[in-house]
Protein backbone atom coordinates (compact mmCIF):
# COMPACT_ATOMS: atom_id res chain seq x y z
CA UNK A 1 0.00 0.00 0.00
CA UNK A 2 2.83 2.40 0.86
CA UNK A 3 4.43 1.74 -2.51
CA UNK A 4 1.13 2.46 -4.29
CA UNK A 5 0.73 5.76 -2.46
CA UNK A 6 4.28 6.85 -3.13
CA UNK A 7 4.03 5.93 -6.79
CA UNK A 8 0.98 8.06 -7.61
CA UNK A 9 1.24 10.21 -10.73
CA UNK A 10 1.20 13.99 -10.19
CA UNK A 11 -2.21 15.52 -9.55
CA UNK A 12 -3.27 17.49 -12.61
CA UNK A 13 -4.60 21.03 -12.58
CA UNK A 14 -7.92 19.74 -13.91
CA UNK A 15 -8.19 17.23 -11.07
CA UNK A 16 -7.32 19.94 -8.54
CA UNK A 17 -10.02 22.19 -10.01
CA UNK A 18 -12.58 19.40 -9.92
CA UNK A 19 -12.01 18.96 -6.18
CA UNK A 20 -12.49 22.70 -5.69
CA UNK A 21 -15.79 22.40 -7.54
CA UNK A 22 -16.92 19.59 -5.23
CA UNK A 23 -16.09 21.70 -2.18
CA UNK A 24 -18.08 24.58 -3.70
CA UNK A 25 -21.08 22.26 -4.08
CA UNK A 26 -20.71 21.16 -0.46
CA UNK A 27 -20.86 24.83 0.56
CA UNK A 28 -23.67 25.51 -1.93
CA UNK A 29 -21.72 28.54 -3.11
CA UNK A 30 -21.15 30.28 -6.43
CA UNK A 31 -18.17 32.11 -4.97
CA UNK A 32 -14.63 31.21 -5.95
CA UNK A 33 -13.27 28.38 -3.82
CA UNK A 34 -9.53 28.16 -3.29
CA UNK A 35 -8.01 25.00 -1.81
CA UNK A 36 -4.86 25.79 0.11
CA UNK A 37 -2.04 23.38 0.81
CA UNK A 38 -1.89 23.52 4.59
CA UNK A 39 -3.84 23.35 7.82
CA UNK A 40 -6.72 25.79 8.09
CA UNK A 41 -4.64 28.39 9.92
CA UNK A 42 -3.10 29.10 6.50
CA UNK A 43 -6.25 30.52 4.83
CA UNK A 44 -7.51 31.88 8.15
CA UNK A 45 -4.44 34.08 8.51
CA UNK A 46 -4.08 34.68 4.77
CA UNK A 47 -7.64 35.99 4.46
CA UNK A 48 -7.18 38.47 7.30
CA UNK A 49 -3.83 39.72 6.03
CA UNK A 50 -5.29 40.10 2.54
CA UNK A 51 -8.33 42.15 3.53
CA UNK A 52 -7.38 44.06 6.70
CA UNK A 53 -5.04 47.02 7.13
CA UNK A 54 -4.62 50.39 8.84
CA UNK A 55 -7.91 51.64 7.38
CA UNK A 56 -9.92 48.69 8.68
CA UNK A 57 -12.22 48.85 11.69
CA UNK A 58 -12.94 45.27 12.69
CA UNK A 59 -15.56 43.82 14.99
CA UNK A 60 -13.91 40.67 16.31
CA UNK A 61 -16.31 38.30 18.05
CA UNK A 62 -14.68 36.19 20.76
CA UNK A 63 -16.49 33.07 21.92
CA UNK A 64 -13.32 31.01 22.36
CA UNK A 65 -9.58 30.94 21.71
CA UNK A 66 -9.72 31.26 17.92
CA UNK A 67 -11.56 34.55 18.16
CA UNK A 68 -8.72 35.79 20.35
CA UNK A 69 -6.21 34.73 17.69
CA UNK A 70 -8.06 36.59 14.94
CA UNK A 71 -7.99 39.77 16.99
CA UNK A 72 -4.22 39.45 17.34
CA UNK A 73 -3.78 39.04 13.57
CA UNK A 74 -6.03 42.02 12.85
CA UNK A 75 -4.02 44.23 15.18
CA UNK A 76 -0.76 43.12 13.59
CA UNK A 77 -2.22 44.16 10.23
CA UNK A 78 -2.84 47.66 11.62
CA UNK A 79 -6.61 47.39 11.92
CA UNK A 80 -8.58 49.08 14.67
CA UNK A 81 -10.14 46.17 16.54
CA UNK A 82 -13.30 46.21 18.62
CA UNK A 83 -13.57 42.95 20.55
CA UNK A 84 -17.03 41.61 21.34
CA UNK A 85 -16.35 39.01 24.01
CA UNK A 86 -19.05 36.78 25.45
CA UNK A 87 -18.69 34.11 28.16
CA UNK A 88 -17.42 30.86 26.69
CA UNK A 89 -20.41 28.96 28.07
CA UNK A 90 -22.74 30.77 25.67
CA UNK A 91 -23.03 32.06 22.09
CA UNK A 92 -23.01 35.58 20.71
CA UNK A 93 -26.35 36.97 19.53
CA UNK A 94 -27.31 39.01 16.49
CA UNK A 95 -28.59 41.67 18.89
CA UNK A 96 -25.14 42.02 20.45
CA UNK A 97 -23.61 42.43 16.98
CA UNK A 98 -26.27 44.99 16.07
CA UNK A 99 -25.50 46.94 19.24
CA UNK A 100 -21.80 46.97 18.36
CA UNK A 101 -22.59 48.48 14.95
CA UNK A 102 -24.80 51.10 16.58
CA UNK A 103 -21.96 52.11 18.88
CA UNK A 104 -19.29 51.89 16.17
CA UNK A 105 -20.90 52.57 12.75
CA UNK A 106 -17.41 52.71 11.20
CA UNK A 107 -17.06 48.90 11.46
CA UNK A 108 -16.31 47.49 8.00
CA UNK A 109 -15.07 43.98 8.86
CA UNK A 110 -16.57 41.28 11.10
CA UNK A 111 -14.71 38.13 12.15
CA UNK A 112 -16.56 35.22 13.71
CA UNK A 113 -16.03 31.56 14.54
CA UNK A 114 -19.03 29.40 13.66
CA UNK A 115 -18.45 26.43 15.99
CA UNK A 116 -15.78 26.73 18.68
CA UNK A 117 -14.74 23.13 19.19
CA UNK A 118 -12.40 24.23 21.97
CA UNK A 119 -15.21 25.65 24.10
CA UNK A 120 -18.17 23.70 22.73
CA UNK A 121 -20.40 26.54 21.58
CA UNK A 122 -21.81 27.42 18.17
CA UNK A 123 -22.93 30.82 16.92
CA UNK A 124 -26.06 31.81 14.92
CA UNK A 125 -24.31 32.78 11.68
CA UNK A 126 -27.43 33.23 9.56
CA UNK A 127 -28.90 35.85 11.92
CA UNK A 128 -25.56 37.60 12.39
CA UNK A 129 -25.06 37.64 8.62
CA UNK A 130 -28.27 39.63 8.20
CA UNK A 131 -26.95 42.31 10.54
CA UNK A 132 -23.57 42.43 8.84
CA UNK A 133 -25.21 42.77 5.41
CA UNK A 134 -27.37 45.66 6.64
CA UNK A 135 -24.19 47.58 7.43
CA UNK A 136 -22.21 46.54 4.36
CA UNK A 137 -19.26 45.14 6.32
CA UNK A 138 -17.06 42.31 5.05
CA UNK A 139 -17.95 39.05 6.82
CA UNK A 140 -15.15 36.57 7.66
CA UNK A 141 -16.13 33.17 9.07
CA UNK A 142 -14.14 30.30 10.54
CA UNK A 143 -16.23 27.23 9.68
CA UNK A 144 -13.41 24.73 10.15
CA UNK A 145 -15.16 22.78 12.90
CA UNK A 146 -18.73 23.22 11.68
CA UNK A 147 -18.44 22.07 8.07
CA UNK A 148 -20.04 18.63 7.82
CA UNK A 149 -21.59 18.86 11.29
CA UNK A 150 -24.09 21.67 10.68
CA UNK A 151 -25.15 23.81 7.71
CA UNK A 152 -22.47 26.14 6.31
CA UNK A 153 -23.98 28.39 3.63
CA UNK A 154 -21.76 31.35 2.69
CA UNK A 155 -23.98 32.68 -0.10
CA UNK A 156 -27.24 32.48 1.85
CA UNK A 157 -25.63 34.02 4.93
CA UNK A 158 -23.68 36.78 3.17
CA UNK A 159 -20.26 35.41 4.19
CA UNK A 160 -17.44 36.94 2.15
CA UNK A 161 -14.61 34.72 3.40
CA UNK A 162 -15.55 31.26 4.62
CA UNK A 163 -12.69 29.02 5.72
CA UNK A 164 -13.10 25.27 6.16
CA UNK A 165 -10.81 22.38 7.05
CA UNK A 166 -11.09 18.65 6.54
CA UNK A 167 -9.88 17.42 9.90
CA UNK A 168 -12.98 17.56 12.07
CA UNK A 169 -16.53 16.67 11.00
CA UNK A 170 -15.42 15.87 7.46
CA UNK A 171 -13.22 13.11 8.87
CA UNK A 172 -10.14 13.95 6.81
CA UNK A 173 -6.56 15.14 7.15
CA UNK A 174 -5.41 18.36 8.79
CA UNK A 175 -3.05 19.26 5.97
CA UNK A 176 -5.55 20.69 3.50
CA UNK A 177 -8.10 23.51 3.76
CA UNK A 178 -10.20 25.80 1.63
CA UNK A 179 -11.74 29.26 1.56
CA UNK A 180 -14.64 30.63 -0.43
CA UNK A 181 -14.12 34.23 -1.54
CA UNK A 182 -16.78 36.71 -2.62
CA UNK A 183 -16.27 39.34 -5.31
CA UNK A 184 -16.38 41.99 -2.57
CA UNK A 185 -13.56 40.25 -0.75
CA UNK A 186 -11.44 40.01 -3.91
CA UNK A 187 -11.97 43.74 -4.47
CA UNK A 188 -10.94 44.52 -0.88
CA UNK A 189 -7.75 42.50 -1.36
CA UNK A 190 -6.90 44.16 -4.67
CA UNK A 191 -7.24 47.58 -3.00
CA UNK A 192 -5.07 46.61 -0.03
CA UNK A 193 -1.41 47.50 -0.62
CA UNK A 194 -0.43 45.31 2.34
CA UNK A 195 -2.12 42.16 1.00
CA UNK A 196 0.49 39.38 0.70
CA UNK A 197 1.77 38.70 -2.81
CA UNK A 198 4.28 36.11 -3.99
CA UNK A 199 3.74 34.49 -0.62
CA UNK A 200 2.42 31.19 0.65
CA UNK A 201 -0.15 33.27 2.56
CA UNK A 202 -1.32 35.03 -0.59
CA UNK A 203 -4.87 34.55 -1.78
CA UNK A 204 -4.28 37.13 -4.51
CA UNK A 205 -1.65 34.84 -6.02
CA UNK A 206 -4.32 32.16 -6.39
CA UNK A 207 -6.75 34.69 -7.86
CA UNK A 208 -4.36 36.15 -10.42
CA UNK A 209 -2.30 33.09 -11.33
CA UNK A 210 -4.87 30.30 -10.92
CA UNK A 211 -8.47 31.53 -11.15
CA UNK A 212 -7.95 34.34 -13.66
CA UNK A 213 -5.80 31.99 -15.71
CA UNK A 214 -8.68 29.57 -16.14
CA UNK A 215 -7.35 27.15 -13.50
CA UNK A 216 -4.91 25.62 -15.97
CA UNK A 217 -1.60 26.07 -14.15
CA UNK A 218 -1.10 25.42 -10.44
CA UNK A 219 1.06 27.73 -8.38
CA UNK A 220 3.13 24.83 -7.04
CA UNK A 221 3.19 21.06 -6.86
CA UNK A 222 0.00 19.98 -5.08
CA UNK A 223 0.04 17.82 -1.95
CA UNK A 224 -1.68 15.00 -3.76
CA UNK A 225 -2.29 12.63 -0.85
CA UNK A 226 -4.07 15.35 1.10
CA UNK A 227 -5.99 16.41 -2.00
CA UNK A 228 -7.14 12.84 -2.66
CA UNK A 229 -8.13 12.50 0.99
CA UNK A 230 -10.16 15.70 0.75
CA UNK A 231 -11.85 14.36 -2.37
CA UNK A 232 -12.65 11.12 -0.54
CA UNK A 233 -14.16 13.07 2.38
CA UNK A 234 -16.46 15.03 0.09
CA UNK A 235 -17.41 11.93 -1.88
CA UNK A 236 -18.32 10.13 1.33
CA UNK A 237 -20.52 13.03 2.47
CA UNK A 238 -22.13 13.20 -0.96
CA UNK A 239 -22.80 9.45 -0.97
CA UNK A 240 -24.38 9.33 2.48
CA UNK A 241 -26.01 12.74 2.18
CA UNK A 242 -25.00 15.91 4.06
CA UNK A 243 -28.24 15.87 6.06
CA UNK A 244 -27.50 12.35 7.30
CA UNK A 245 -23.96 13.30 8.33
CA UNK A 246 -25.18 16.41 10.13
CA UNK A 247 -27.94 14.44 11.87
CA UNK A 248 -25.34 11.97 13.13
CA UNK A 249 -23.33 14.80 14.68
CA UNK A 250 -26.45 16.32 16.24
CA UNK A 251 -27.34 12.94 17.73
CA UNK A 252 -23.83 12.53 19.14
CA UNK A 253 -24.05 15.93 20.82
CA UNK A 254 -27.53 15.29 22.25
CA UNK A 255 -26.57 11.82 23.49
CA UNK A 256 -23.35 13.01 25.11
CA UNK A 257 -25.12 15.84 26.90
CA UNK A 258 -27.92 13.57 28.12
CA UNK A 259 -25.48 10.88 29.18
CA UNK A 260 -23.27 13.31 31.08
CA UNK A 261 -26.25 14.68 32.99
CA UNK A 262 -27.40 11.15 33.86
CA UNK A 263 -23.86 10.11 34.87
CA UNK A 264 -23.94 12.45 37.83
CA UNK A 265 -20.95 12.92 40.10
CA UNK A 266 -21.33 16.67 39.78
CA UNK A 267 -20.54 16.70 36.06
CA UNK A 268 -22.50 19.42 34.20
CA UNK A 269 -22.59 20.79 30.64
CA UNK A 270 -20.19 23.71 30.19
CA UNK A 271 -22.43 25.36 27.57
CA UNK A 272 -25.61 26.11 29.50
CA UNK A 273 -28.13 26.10 26.63
CA UNK A 274 -28.27 22.96 24.50
CA UNK A 275 -29.30 25.09 21.51
CA UNK A 276 -25.95 26.91 21.73
CA UNK A 277 -23.89 23.70 22.03
CA UNK A 278 -21.74 22.73 19.05
CA UNK A 279 -22.45 19.38 17.37
CA UNK A 280 -18.73 18.54 17.06
CA UNK A 281 -17.75 18.54 20.74
CA UNK A 282 -19.50 18.55 24.09
CA UNK A 283 -17.74 20.46 26.85
CA UNK A 284 -18.37 19.57 30.47
CA UNK A 285 -17.58 21.39 33.69
CA UNK A 286 -15.55 19.27 36.10
CA UNK A 287 -17.16 18.70 39.51
CA UNK A 288 -16.18 20.94 42.39
CA UNK A 289 -13.01 19.79 44.08
CA UNK A 290 -11.61 18.12 40.96
CA UNK A 291 -9.25 19.20 38.20
CA UNK A 292 -10.44 18.52 34.67
CA UNK A 293 -6.98 17.60 33.37
CA UNK A 294 -6.55 15.03 36.14
CA UNK A 295 -9.94 13.45 35.41
CA UNK A 296 -9.13 13.26 31.71
CA UNK A 297 -5.77 11.62 32.48
CA UNK A 298 -7.53 9.01 34.63
CA UNK A 299 -10.13 8.37 31.93
CA UNK A 300 -7.47 7.95 29.25
CA UNK A 301 -5.57 5.56 31.49
CA UNK A 302 -8.71 3.43 31.62
CA UNK A 303 -9.36 3.70 27.86
CA UNK A 304 -6.66 5.41 25.75
CA UNK A 305 -8.88 5.33 22.66
CA UNK A 306 -11.60 7.68 23.89
CA UNK A 307 -11.61 11.19 22.33
CA UNK A 308 -11.39 13.15 25.58
CA UNK A 309 -9.33 16.25 26.25
CA UNK A 310 -9.03 18.89 28.93
CA UNK A 311 -9.60 22.53 28.09
CA UNK A 312 -6.64 24.58 26.95
CA UNK A 313 -4.75 26.99 29.18
CA UNK A 314 -6.67 28.10 32.24
CA UNK A 315 -9.61 25.95 31.15
CA UNK A 316 -7.56 22.82 31.89
CA UNK A 317 -8.71 23.06 35.50
CA UNK A 318 -12.44 23.21 34.82
CA UNK A 319 -13.32 21.96 31.30
CA UNK A 320 -13.52 18.45 29.90
CA UNK A 321 -14.12 18.12 26.17
CA UNK A 322 -15.71 15.08 24.52
CA UNK A 323 -14.87 15.22 20.82
CA UNK A 324 -17.48 13.49 18.68
CA UNK A 325 -16.83 14.51 15.11
CA UNK A 326 -16.16 12.71 11.87
CA UNK A 327 -15.76 8.95 12.40
CA UNK A 328 -16.11 9.46 16.17
CA UNK A 329 -19.70 10.72 15.95
CA UNK A 330 -21.07 7.29 16.85
CA UNK A 331 -23.04 5.80 19.75
CA UNK A 332 -20.11 3.54 20.59
CA UNK A 333 -17.69 6.44 20.99
CA UNK A 334 -20.16 8.35 23.14
CA UNK A 335 -20.76 5.31 25.35
CA UNK A 336 -17.07 4.55 25.79
CA UNK A 337 -16.28 8.20 26.55
CA UNK A 338 -18.89 8.40 29.29
CA UNK A 339 -17.87 5.01 30.69
CA UNK A 340 -14.26 6.18 30.97
CA UNK A 341 -15.34 9.45 32.57
CA UNK A 342 -17.52 7.53 35.00
CA UNK A 343 -14.55 5.39 36.00
CA UNK A 344 -12.40 8.49 36.53
CA UNK A 345 -15.06 10.16 38.68
CA UNK A 346 -15.54 6.96 40.65
CA UNK A 347 -11.80 6.77 41.37
CA UNK A 348 -12.11 10.28 42.76
CA UNK A 349 -14.74 9.02 45.21
CA UNK A 350 -17.75 10.52 43.47
CA UNK A 351 -21.06 8.69 43.07
CA UNK A 352 -21.84 8.00 39.41
CA UNK A 353 -24.50 6.06 37.55
CA UNK A 354 -22.76 4.68 34.49
CA UNK A 355 -25.61 2.36 33.56
CA UNK A 356 -28.04 5.26 33.79
CA UNK A 357 -25.77 7.32 31.57
CA UNK A 358 -25.68 4.59 28.94
CA UNK A 359 -29.47 4.30 29.01
CA UNK A 360 -29.70 8.07 28.53
CA UNK A 361 -27.37 7.84 25.53
CA UNK A 362 -29.58 5.24 23.88
CA UNK A 363 -32.73 7.27 24.57
CA UNK A 364 -31.26 10.50 23.23
CA UNK A 365 -29.57 9.15 20.09
CA UNK A 366 -31.43 10.03 16.92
Amino acid sequence: MTHLLLGLPPLSAAHFASIEDRVARLLDTRQDVVIMQGEALLPLEGAIRATAGPGTTALNVITGPYGQTFGDWLRVCGATVIDLTVPFHTAVTAEQVRAAFAEHPEIDFVSLVHAEAATGNTNPVAEIGEVVREHGALFYLDAVASIGAEPVLPDAWGVDLCVIGAQKAMGGPAGVSAVSVSERAWARMAANPRAPRRSYLSLLDWKERWIDGGRRTLLHAPAQLEMLALQACVERIEAVGPDVVMARHASAAAATRAGALALGGGLTPYVHDAAEAAPVATTLRAPAGTVAADLVARALAADPAVPLAAGGGALAKEMIRVNHYGPEATPGVVRSSLTALGAALGEHGLDVDTEGALRAVEAAWG
